[in-house]
């Protein structure tokens, strides 16, 4: 196996293919990505890497070959984000068939509690877990963390028309779409679960994904987004933020203290 990072490695099979080789180093990190994938690709829209085997610490997958993004293949990959939260979930924090209720997002536990009021899921279960989490770590003043309770407190008046529960990916950020050398997209690592389907979007944007603009034209081809979406992008960043506050300190607990101010 040639490594690619300490839990990542490229395989190559007895028949010949190359798969990729992962090991999973949270409790349940496997069980809860095989079966993301596994929901993700049961939409049969986005495409994803194929589960090829699992257990309880090693995850095998369809290696993709990549390519170089472009116009085309990111409008296509627009329709197909739209249909694939199209598909559903059966609530908001719903984990996909067979995942754990605990699970992951990158390196940080994530609790997939199910509910149905999603301004108050959100607060509850995304935002505010982290922001004390922050503030334990010392990455966030308890003064500074007021902000963000208020926004909280907030959310039902900013969180814009209600909407159905959307099939997440749940951690849509660049590093987690391939475009593949077949000029389709594939996008791998979810963290899936049922939410709004606004967050992916707002996790798109936030650290850069090419050719955003015709991924979102190509997504609202098929479901146009509610009025006022893109006054509301800083208010779905604020749980990646925060995330990224307790896995990497500071300069992301900024960030998030700003997008919630900005909000208020």
């Amino acid at each position: 196996m040639r490594p690619l990072s300490g839990t990542l490695w490229e395989a190559v099979l007895d028949d010949g293919r190359t798969v990729m080789v992962k090991r999973g180093d949270r409790r349940d990190a496997v069980r809860a990505e095989a079966a993301g994938l596994r929901w993700l690709a049961a939409a049969d829209t986005v495409r994803v890497p194929g589960v090829l085997g699992d257990d309880e610490r090693w995850l095998v997958t369809e290696r993709v070959a990549t390519g170089a993004p472009g116009a085309e293949p990111a409008v296509r990959f627009g329709r197909d984000l739209a249909a694939l939260h199209a598909a559903g979930a059966p609530g908001f924090g719903a984990p996909p068939p067979g995942g754990p209720e605990e699970a992951c997002i990158g390196l940080a536990p994530l609790r997939n509690t199910v509910g149905e009021d999603w301004p108050r899921w959100f607060a509850e279960h995304r935002v505010l877990p982290y922001l004390r989490a922050a503030v334990d770590a010392g990455t966030v003043r308890p003064a500074e963390a007021a902000d963000v309770e208020r926004l909280c407190a907030r959310l039902p008046g900013l969180a814009g028309p209600a909407e159905p529960p959307a099939r997440l990916h749940g951690d849509l950020w660049n590093g987690n779409v391939l475009w593949g050398a077949d000029g389709d997209v594939r996008i791998i690592d979810p963290a899936a679960h049922g939410g709004h389907r606004e967050t992916d979007l707002a996790m798109l944007a936030l650290f850069g994904c090419p050719y955003l603009r015709q991924v979102l034209q190509g997504y609202e081809q098929v479901a146009p987004l509610a009025e006022g979406w893109a006054g509301r992008v800083g208010v779905h960043q604020l749980f990646p933020l925060l995330v990224h506050a307790v896995l990497f300190g500071r300069p992301y607990a900024e960030q998030a203290l700003a997008v919630a101010r900005t909000a208020l």
